[in-house]
Formats: C-alpha cells, structure tokens, sequence
C-alpha cells in the first residue's frame, strides 16, 4: 500500500514558515496539491498560498469556498498554526489567554468542522493536529500554552470519535524540540550555545534535536493509505526525550 498522496487536495494552516511549511513540503513531495492558509501569504512556485485567520469563523469559510473553487475538494487538513506564551502567572493577562486559545484551539476547531462538511469519506479524509510535547510536561510560565495543547489532544479523540462514522480520521502529532525559526532565535539569545546545544541534544536518547521534516514524514504517514485503521492517536514525535527521565548533574558518575 503507497504512501502517495497523488491528487490529494491537502490543507495546511500556518504553513508560511517553520513546521507547517516542512510539512507543506513533504506533502507536496508525496504527490498532493498543497494550499497554505496563512496570514502572510508565501511565495512558493510549488505551494499555493490563500489568506487565512483561523480564528474567524467568516475568513474560514471564505478560504473553503476560495479552495473548492480554484483547487477541489480537500482531503487532508492539517491544523498546524499556533502561538506561544510565556508568562508568570500573576502577569498573564486575559487578552493573552483569550489570544492563545483562539488560534491554538478555537482555529483547529473552525477548520475541522468547516472541512467535514466539505471532504468526501471516498478520499479517505484525515485530520491532523499539530500539538506540543508540552500537553503532556511543560516548562514554567507556559499555563496557556500547555493548557491550549492539552485541549487540543481533547479535541483530536474528540473528532475522531465523531467524525470516524463518517470516514474521517483524525490524529495529532506532538512534536518536541524542533529546529525552527523561533527556536533558533531564542538559542542566538544563550551566551554559551554550543554548551547549550549539547546539552540540548544529550536530552534526548536519539543525540540530537528535531528537523522540520521529522514531523512532516509524519504528517504524510497520517494522511496516507497506510494508516488506515489508526485515529484519535497523538503520536509525540520527539527523539526519545520523555522516556527517559532526568537525573541531577551529580548522579553522572
């Protein structure tokens, strides 16, 4: 069974940088038509690209409408766009609150019911969340972000049940450290980075951190033939670095 994704109409919001555009990426490698919803719009001779806030409930359904018309019926939607907060607590005010859980889960929530209204169970539609390790063990002062990617797995079994009558899987993927865009921008911030990078990559048993197409590999997978009969899983693709647990400095003897 192929994992091709050969006429496959896929959805990716969030796409323009970073994970959603490596996954972007590799589903067009797999052979599917890839149209990126975003707020900046990318020029990519390979990816199509529409404006996007999903968020609005209003700029959702004009993005589906404008896909069926120029690109067919979707078959894959993956929910990749997201924003990161870090504050203390007594500093975390409620428009920031408001804001994270708006495009980290109300945005996931909008494209999934918009594109279940639209895909057909004979495209094998599926679903695919992107979350964060962080769901499951985070770092201080990320309560809103843990929280919105806790929700999201919630929301992931959620759709998987109601949805798989209707032929739609439904699956999300919780990535760990990534080299991306904003990782590499707050590493440039560390005084000692190589010191901080090894470390960084002795967390985790595989010796080294993520690549972009690590998830994207995923995401196809997901989306294919060949994982037919899985749904409501969240898959932590994340090099090892939650099976094994942390000593202090001083147990390294």
């Amino acid at each position: 069974m192929s994992a091709s994704l050969k006429d496959r109409v896929a959805i990716v919001t969030g796409g323009a940088q970073g994970i959603g555009l490596a996954i972007a990426r590799s589903l067009h490698d797999a052979g599917a038509h890839v149209v990126i919803g975003d707020i900046q719009i990318l020029d990519d001779d390979a990816l199509y690209c529409h404006e996007l806030d999903a968020t609005d409930e209003t700029s959702v359904a004009a993005f589906f409408a404008q896909v069926r018309q120029n690109h067919g019926r979707p078959s894959v939607l993956v929910n990749n766009a997201g924003v990161l907060s870090s504050a203390p607590l007594d500093q975390l005010t409620v428009s920031e609150w408001d804001k994270v859980m708006a495009v980290n889960l109300r945005g996931p929530f909008l494209m999934a019911r918009q594109f279940a209204s639209c895909c057909s169970p004979q495209d094998n539609p599926a679903i695919i969340n992107i979350g964060s390790i962080e769901a499951f063990s985070g770092n201080p002062d990320h309560a809103a972000y843990m929280t919105s990617k806790a929700g999201l797995n919630g929301l992931t079994v959620s759709l998987a049940i109601d949805l798989g009558p209707k032929g739609v899987r439904v699956n999300a993927i919780a990535p760990g450290w990534i080299s991306t865009e904003m990782n590499e921008g707050y590493m440039a911030r560390i005084p000692d980075r190589a010191t901080a990078e090894r470390q960084l990559c002795d967390l985790h048993p595989l010796g080294r951190i993520g690549s972009p197409s690590d998830i994207g590999d995923v995401a196809v997978w997901l989306a294919s033939n060949r994982s037919q009969f899985v749904t409501g899983q969240v898959i932590r693709v994340e090099g090892g670095r939650m099976a094994r647990l942390p000593l202090p400095a001083t147990f390294d003897v």
